[in-house]
């Protein structure tokens, strides 16, 4: 699915507003970059038919200068060559356990702790798989810019475990996937992940 081009002119002037609030210091320029936000803000709401102060809200929670979010998806292969996945309770299909990025930690600890927090489980991250554009891989367009990044991981231990936001844990055959979560998961990845559990020779896919 390409991302519609309203949705890109409408996050590149929440950004350009955002941006501008963190650094104006006129009085009149904060007024003009805070309409345009609000303007961002009713052109998502109308596109997607939602709730103008909703989004309002949203973006004015987002300070400093704007940059894509970063999310991590952790790829976890076991010895009968099935992915893990988990299902997530917002939308009841399944995905890669992972989330947002946070502040402190590199992004392999984020992967680790993904996966233990929303499966049970314990790994070890072992490599970098890719950092890809969430508009160019087919996800549900979402008010953000993102880049994914997908590690591959091995795992050490643990026990299959849900949690506030997994309502199952299991593992599946590559010719056996359940019904995806197109937010956060898209088919076509699933040749990827098993292309580089296969061959760790291949350069780390971006894009």
């Amino acid at each position: 699915m390409q991302t519609p081009q309203w949705i890109q002119w409408a996050r590149r002037i929440q950004a350009l507003a955002q941006s501008g609030l963190t650094y104006a210091r006129d009085e009149y320029d904060c007024e003009r970059y805070a309409e345009l936000r609000d303007i961002a803000a009713e052109m998502m709401a109308a596109g997607g038919n939602g709730d103008v102060m909703a989004v309002q809200q949203l973006f004015a929670a987002q300070h400093g200068y704007a940059t894509p979010k970063v999310g991590v998806r952790a790829v976890v292969i076991d010895a009968a060559q099935r992915l893990l996945l988990v299902r997530e309770k917002a939308d009841g299909r399944w995905a890669p356990p992972g989330g947002w990025a946070d502040v402190g930690d590199t992004p392999a600890q984020v992967a680790v702790r993904e996966v233990h927090e929303e499966s049970g489980y314990a790994v070890r991250v072992t490599r970098l798989i890719a950092v890809l554009d969430r508009d160019k891989q087919g996800h549900t367009p979402i008010p953000w810019h993102v880049y994914n990044m997908y590690f591959l991981c091995e795992l050490v231990g643990g026990v299959a475990t849900t949690s506030h936001e997994t309502a199952d844990v299991g593992w599946f055959a590559r010719d056996a996937m359940p019904e995806l979560s197109y937010d956060r998961m898209q088919p076509h990845l699933v040749a990827l992940f098993y292309a580089y559990h296969a061959d760790d020779t291949l350069p780390v896919a971006f894009d």
